[in-house]
């Protein structure tokens, strides 16, 4: 008997399965934690606040991409596109800092070709092999863009209304409150396909994507996100002023929740081509900050584009 004894305490210890409720609990304590902050900076107003927290979540989420390019051995080149994500992120800021309420886009074509002739001319050091050359080029122009880009789009939201006078260094409050309402739009959807999937769903959306996304689920984020439009239109009226219309507001509602969905399913698109589970772990229940900003990174630059040209020349 005592010759099993070593046999035994070699086995390894079997893996406990997470429970869905367990992952339900952990991401519930990380959303609160996450909402008590945004809510603590929406309170403040301070204009480097809110960047403060883009910003930190830029480079976080960049940071995560390049590890996981680097852990499925995708060649790229990590600190290069880390250092510029920080340099973009100081340049934007800069303009909104300073009480202007419009970046020139000759920012973001600047950006973009420092990207593109950075990584060629950093791909000059290493020998050709076949395609790693441009997959290296490639996957630093869409780290930049994917990302810092924009993710970006939800600080042009925030500062996309003039600062009211006397008011320097703070947020217009109007556009704090529209930021308030594309996170909680867009989190609402997310929120909603995974309550109603969890629940009642049974056909399978795109499973060779992302196996757990349901119709019913999809169905699901898109009556979350109109209660989160609306609710917050007839919440606070005068402060979603600009919106003009309750027509807007549910057109964007569902516009915002088909976007959150694809800006889900194409963070899944990126895992699963670099076998990854998640992009982090540093929000329990939910992963990294790249898995915390994938819809936004979609429905902030859908929200700026639509007010810019469609609501606001028309107030």
């Amino acid at each position: 008997m005592m010759a099993w004894i070593p046999l035994l305490m070699d086995q390894p210890t079997p893996r406990v399965p997470t429970s869905r409720t367990a992952v339900f609990i952990k991401r519930t304590a990380s959303t609160l934690v996450l909402w008590s902050l945004v809510t603590g900076i929406f309170l403040s107003r301070y204009s480097w606040a809110f960047l403060a927290l883009i910003g930190v979540l830029v480079v976080l989420a960049t940071m995560e991409y390049f590890r996981m390019l680097k852990a499925a051995n995708v060649p790229c080149f990590r600190s290069f596109g880390v250092i510029i994500s920080i340099i973009y992120c100081l340049g934007l800021y800069a303009y909104f800092l300073n009480g202007e309420p419009e970046v020139s886009f000759a920012l973001d074509s600047l950006m973009v070709f420092i990207t593109t002739a950075g990584a060629f001319a950093l791909q000059m050091r290493y020998p050709i092999r076949g395609s790693d050359a441009l997959m290296a080029v490639a996957m630093n122009v869409m780290g930049f863009v994917y990302i810092a880009f924009l993710f970006n789009f939800t600080a042009r939201v925030t500062f996309m209304l003039p600062v009211e006078d006397g008011s320097k260094g703070l947020v217009n409050i109007h556009g704090a409150y529209l930021l308030l309402w594309l996170l909680a739009v867009t989190k609402f959807t997310d929120m909603g396909a995974y309550m109603t999937g969890s629940l009642i769903g049974k056909h399978k959306m795109i499973p060779h994507i992302s196996p757990g996304k349901t119709w019913e689920g999809f169905f699901g984020a898109l009556v979350f996100a109109q209660i989160a439009a609306c609710g917050l239109y007839f919440l606070f009226p005068h402060q979603l002023y600009f919106f003009g219309h309750v027509k807007h507001v549910i057109l964007l509602g569902f516009l915002l929740a088909v976007l959150a969905v694809v800006g889900d399913l194409a963070e899944s698109v990126v895992k699963r081509a670099l076998a990854a589970k998640d992009s982090g772990s540093i929000l329990p229940g939910i992963g990294g900050s790249l898995d915390l900003i994938d819809s936004i990174c979609f429905t902030a630059p859908a929200l700026y584009f639509y007010l810019k040209w469609i609501v606001l020349p028309n107030a």
